[in-house]
């Protein structure tokens, strides 16, 4: 079954390329959000209610999600508002996601290559992540209302270097991830999607957002 969809203009190939998104052919990827960065990412706040809402979308919609946790013993685990139970957690010292353990585990999720990445930090872990998903010839959505480094100089380089690095790298947003997944309001699911968008957004009103 085809699993995802490529799109380029007939007449303008050497243009960018986009990837639609299918609940068949996802991965959700959710890179390091431990509670000893919690004071030291920008607008961390920001990035673990994106992280927490992405999560609670993959299990609404039965995609799969990949959850890593960099040297646990000293970063300590995934932060409490994030419900990773159900999920498989891969500890891990190498700073991509992409672990022979993950490599392993996503053999067994079928036909799914299409990426869609939120955590941390953007220009160290999530960087190596997604070309390493490119390397094996992933498709990846970086969220970028998901993701965040240390300093701000060092967010903003890494989003323009995976912009800039391939066409099969998209940058994009929660709402426009989930709402791609959806296509229609009659979709199944919609009405709890919708719902953990509003409930997104009014926890936005009262936190530093990026």
């Amino acid at each position: 079954a085809t699993v995802s969809v490529l799109y380029c203009h007939p007449h303008q190939m050497s243009l960018r390329c986009y990837n639609r998104l299918t609940r068949e052919g996802t991965v959700f990827f959710l890179c390091d959000v431990q509670e000893r960065f919690r004071t030291t990412i920008y607008k961390m706040d920001h990035v673990i209610q994106t992280s927490k809402m992405m999560v609670e979308a993959s299990k609404i919609l039965s995609i799969p999600c990949v959850v890593t946790e960099q040297y646990p013993k000293a970063l300590l685990r995934t932060v409490e508002e994030i419900d990773i139970s159900g999920l498989k957690v891969f500890e891990k010292t190498k700073f991509s996601m992409i672990t022979d353990e993950v490599k392993d585990h996503l053999k067994t999720l079928g036909d799914r290559k299409t990426a869609v990445i939120f955590g941390i930090e953007s220009h160290v872990c999530l960087y190596q992540t997604c070309l390493d998903l490119l390397d094996d010839e992933w498709k990846v959505h970086v969220v970028v209302d998901g993701v965040s480094s240390s300093k701000q100089l060092n967010r903003e380089t890494a989003l323009r270097q995976l912009e800039n690095a391939s066409n099969q790298i998209h940058i994009t947003s929660a709402e426009c991830v989930l709402f791609d997944l959806m296509r229609d309001s009659k979709a199944d699911n919609f009405k709890e999607i919708s719902n953990l968008v509003k409930k997104q957004n009014e926890a936005l009103e009262k936190i530093s957002s990026l």
